[in-house]
């Protein structure tokens, strides 16, 4: 005879109950970055929209932006952390291949003995933990998940290189996702195009420079133009997808969350998709620059904690990156 397995039994949906997000005291302006590239603060601001960006000291390492941002977003959920069930941490720059960053997380947060890895998903790895959040908090597997984007890209910036030296900033940013009794968090619409994975990746393997093989630490180098392209045409599609995915429209969307790469990328994104005027568009990129998979949600806190933002709004939020890998959802803000 065969067992029946016992269906699962979690919320009917899951939602983003909380938000924080950490970003490093130091702040970065253009003026520096030009003391090792030839190029000027109009170039930058012309090509990317950045004027400023944080970088990590010491201390900052990536456990403590991830503790300092997770630390808000669970008071901001309105729960300890004795009652997360799941974290999930997205990171290209934890530099230690074992054990996850999470699970150090998740010990010194005091969740007792909760489930805790690592995703490797880059810029859209934010989109990637935030389904597996939804999914974990559906199925019953943990009441609520820490979702953490967090990255010390300061480390992996060639300051000589003259087409990444500026783009990149360093920081943490953490929902917590738990259950809801109507659907908050739409169909995700994701993906890898792996056949483009050379558009942006890491300068050597580490086994290379650890064995001698090159002198230069691994650092970010992308193909500038052809990420613009791909993201502004296909990203846009994709974006599309979500919406109709979760059954509205760009005319019922309140915000738009993109991965904060670049400004004119996003400029033209919104151009692409036809965004109505009255939709709020997270531009953090200015003063945080590209902090990876912590952009979306530091720029979803600052949203509302400034205001131009408000809990119930109705958000799409698009992640893309090195792979290339994309995700992108609707979701209802917290």
């Amino acid at each position: 005879m065969t067992a029946k397995i016992r269906p699962a039994k979690g919320a009917p949906y899951a939602r983003i109950l909380g938000v924080g997000g950490y970003r490093p005291t130091r702040v970065v302006p253009n003026e520096e970055i030009l003391k090792h590239i030839d190029s000027s603060d109009e170039w930058i601001r012309s090509r990317s929209g950045i004027t400023t960006r944080h970088w990590a000291g010491p201390e900052e390492t990536v456990a403590e932006m991830t503790l300092a941002a997770a630390g808000k977003a669970i008071a901001d959920a309105g729960i300890t952390p004795e009652q997360i069930g799941a974290v999930v941490i997205s990171t290209v720059s934890h530099f230690k291949q074992t054990p996850s960053i999470a699970t150090e997380v998740a010990h010194r947060l005091g969740t007792g003995r909760a489930a805790a890895f690592d995703i490797s998903a880059a810029c859209a790895g934010f989109g990637y933990g935030l389904t597996i959040a939804k999914g974990l908090v559906v199925e019953g597997s943990a009441e609520y998940v820490l979702v953490v984007g967090v990255e010390r890209l300061s480390d992996l910036t060639d300051l000589t290189d003259r087409t990444t030296a500026f783009l990149f900033g360093d920081g943490a940013g953490a929902a917590v996702v738990g259950p809801s009794e109507e659907p908050a968090i739409g169909p995700t619409v994701w993906g890898s195009e792996g056949d483009k994975a050379d558009v942006i990746s890491q300068t050597v393997p580490w086994d290379d420079y650890r064995e001698g093989g090159v002198e230069k630490f691994p650092a970010l180098r992308q193909e500038g133009q052809t990420v613009f392209r791909w993201a502004v045409f296909e990203m846009a599609k994709v974006a599309q997808q979500a919406l109709e995915a979760a059954g509205i429209t760009s005319d019922d969307l309140d915000v738009f969350i993109p991965h904060q790469a670049n400004m004119r990328i996003i400029d033209s994104m919104v151009k692409t998709l036809g965004l109505p005027e009255h939709v709020t568009v997270a531009r953090d990129v200015e003063t945080t620059g590209n902090t990876s998979a912590a952009s979306i949600p530091l720029a979803m806190e600052r949203l509302l904690a400034t205001g131009q933002a408000k809990s119930g709004d109705t958000a799409l939020v698009i992640g893309f990156g090195a792979g290339l890998v994309y995700a992108a959802t609707v979701v209802t803000l917290p």
